[in-house]
């Protein structure tokens, strides 16, 4: 049984590559807030990974996804990733193999997670690695692998430039969200006209400046409040002079409060 608890020992994980099944299923349940984070890695093996409670950020070549609860983020096979992790967790990673042709995502993406399809990753989780083939494991796997293809993907997606000088930037409006800077002043801190940075970022992200960087706080502030902020906290440590601008924007984009978002999340129902 691949569940991982806080009891759970370096033993207990076998690579998913090295298992001879098709899919591989992890559970992983951690009952302390705490964060941690995976250096850059790929497998073989495409995978999706749940978040139940707590949230991740996954960073891809190219790309942020951040996985809020009941949602997942999907990654192909070969496809170099870094994960951290914040709040209490609690996570569920199937890993496919790659030869496998069931109408699944080609590329990176944050998905929608059906109560169907999570219903199915948890059991899946608790089959043995070497689970019999050909039976009632075969079409539970099958089953998993139709919702997967189903599942609806999520704008929880930041592009993210190639240009160095663009990067550079991109880190430090990560590292420090609060600043409100200008788009001229975000341009002289990279060496180049307001003009130049706003025309690479548009051809590198396919936004603009601006909007990417709304893009980036809803982004934060989803992972934060995951990972037990207040509404308050955040839109202070996004720089926001008040509250309700900072409802504002995130309603604007994800059509929701954050109240009523996060609670939808982990209780299943509206919340004011």
């Amino acid at each position: 049984m691949p569940i991982l608890t806080d009891s759970s020992s370096a033993s207990d994980w076998t690579e998913p590559d090295e298992v001879a099944r098709p899919v591989v299923t992890y559970g992983m349940e951690s009952n302390r807030i705490s964060s941690f984070e995976l250096d850059p890695h790929c497998h073989a093996k495409s995978q999706i990974m749940l978040v139940q409670r707590g949230a991740l950020s996954c960073r891809v070549e190219g790309g942020l996804w951040i996985v809020p609860p009941r949602s997942a983020v999907w990654i192909p096979s070969g496809a170099m990733h870094a994960i951290t992790a914040t709040g209490t967790l609690e996570g569920y990673s199937a890993f496919v193999a790659a030869d496998i042709d069931a109408g699944l995502p080609q590329r990176c993406c944050s998905v929608s997670v059906t109560p169907l399809l999570r219903e199915l990753l948890f059991r899946a989780a608790r089959l043995p690695l070497l689970y019999d083939e050909g039976g009632v494991n075969s079409r539970l796997i099958a089953v998993l692998l139709d919702e997967i293809a189903a599942a609806e993907i999520e704008d929880l997606h930041l592009p993210m430039p190639v240009d160095p000088r663009l990067r550079t930037l991109a880190d430090l409006m990560m590292t420090a969200p609060a600043d409100r800077g200008s788009l001229q002043g975000w341009a002289e801190r990279a060496g180049m006209s307001e003009r130049t940075l706003g025309r690479l970022i548009s051809r590198e992200t396919g936004m603009s400046f601006g909007r990417w960087r709304q893009q980036l706080g809803v982004m934060l502030a989803v992972q934060w409040l995951a990972g037990g902020a207040s509404i308050q906290q955040v839109a202070a440590d996004l720089g926001y002079e008040s509250v309700p601008s900072f409802v504002t924007m995130f309603r604007k984009t994800l059509g929701t409060s954050p109240g009523r978002y996060m609670a939808e999340r982990y209780a299943g129902r509206s919340a004011g």
